[in-house]
């Protein structure tokens, strides 16, 4: 139903001057501080996701890129926490790119509207107030001359808050996000960061996969469920607790229950992490959006040292799942954070 109302809808849908940027500040100088997109154990409340093209030559790339990290981070602050990502296409064919980045693909029951997907880099500003957030993101792009806008979307996390040391937000679906997050920032790190040994650029080290999913979701159609059944497809209770009484914060056990008679084979839960001893090596960080009463769903984002592992692994399990139904994807991309400070600048010269 909800896939053949948005599929029709979905398809139709000079030179550098950084004059007035504060000087370039490398986040590197912070060594106890955590990157901009992995900062705090629930991310700042409202956020701006913006994709970009290059509006220059392919020999102003490098002074493109250049300009877009001074201003990114000259606005980091404390109530503003500013990152860029790269898309595979913003850098040049002699690129030693990240081994996974790549054009983001269509998996099953995607419907990807080009004019929202993809770009070749991201910018997420998240503020403490949308104003906050708007006004940045108002500010960075006027000083961007040589990017011009592809696609953008703005984002919400309501009742955004840190239990147990992770961060919780309800979404559109009344559920709360973030049980499966880790609690600790060592871990959060070990998730989300880029290795040496990985096979990856030296310059990359220390940088993180993030993924962008825009997915609408069929809020009415959802709500003319039952909470059980909600509760069933989801595969926890709305309060948190999984479905055999384990506390929120609890690993739940599957084993226990092999055939599903508690916790559905093709809840989400249960297909996003079968293993719950063994979680997915992601770190989650999304946001809800809505656009008009028709348009409106989640801003997945998640982070992960390695893309194969990490969301791709989760979203092969997805496919099928229960919740399928009430939901589809029409945009985002695969873009790659830069570890902190400048030197990929220079790698990727």
């Amino acid at each position: 139903m909800l896939r053949a109302s948005i599929a029709a809808a979905a398809v139709g849908t000079g030179g550098l001057t950084v004059a007035g940027i504060a000087p370039l500040r490398s986040e590197s100088t912070h060594p106890d501080q955590a990157p901009a997109h992995l900062r705090g154990a629930a991310p700042l409340p409202h956020a701006q996701v913006i994709a970009l093209d290059i509006a220059m030559g392919e020999d102003q790339r490098g002074r493109a890129l250049h300009a877009a990290h001074q201003v990114v981070a000259a606005v980091n602050s404390g109530k503003i926490a500013a990152w860029l990502a790269l898309g595979a296409s913003a850098l040049s064919a002699s690129a030693d790119r990240p081994r996974h980045l790549k054009q983001m693909p269509v998996f099953g029951g995607d419907v990807l509207d080009p004019a929202q997907s993809h770009g070749d880099l991201l910018i997420q500003i998240t503020a403490t107030s949308a104003d906050a957030a708007q006004e940045a993101a108002k500010q960075m792009l006027r000083k961007l001359p040589q990017w011009r806008v592809r696609w953008r979307v703005e984002g919400v996390r309501p009742e955004n808050r840190t239990e147990s040391g992770r961060g919780l937000a309800r979404n559109p679906f009344h559920f709360t996000e973030g049980y499966g997050n880790p609690a600790s920032p060592a871990e959060i790190a070990e998730r989300a960061t880029v290795q040496a040994g990985q096979g990856e650029p030296a310059w990359a080290v220390g940088g993180s996969y993030q993924v962008i999913r825009i997915i609408r979701l069929a809020t009415d159609f959802w709500d003319r469920d039952t909470l059980h059944d909600q509760e069933h497809i989801i595969g926890r209770r709305r309060d948190g607790r999984w479905l055999d009484g384990t506390p929120a914060d609890e690993r739940a056990v599957f084993t226990s229950d092999p055939d599903g008679k508690i916790t559905p084979l093709d809840a989400h839960v249960r297909r996003a992490a079968p293993d719950r001893r063994h979680p997915p090596p992601l770190v989650r960080r999304g946001y809800n959006y809505q656009r008009s009463p028709d348009d409106q769903g989640l801003i997945f984002s998640c982070f992960q040292r390695d893309l194969e592992k990490g969301f791709e692994a989760v979203q092969h399990r997805l496919q099928d799942e229960a919740m399928a139904k009430y939901t589809l994807t029409v945009g985002g991309g695969y873009f790659f954070v830069p570890p902190p400070g400048d030197g990929w600048l220079d790698a990727l010269a």
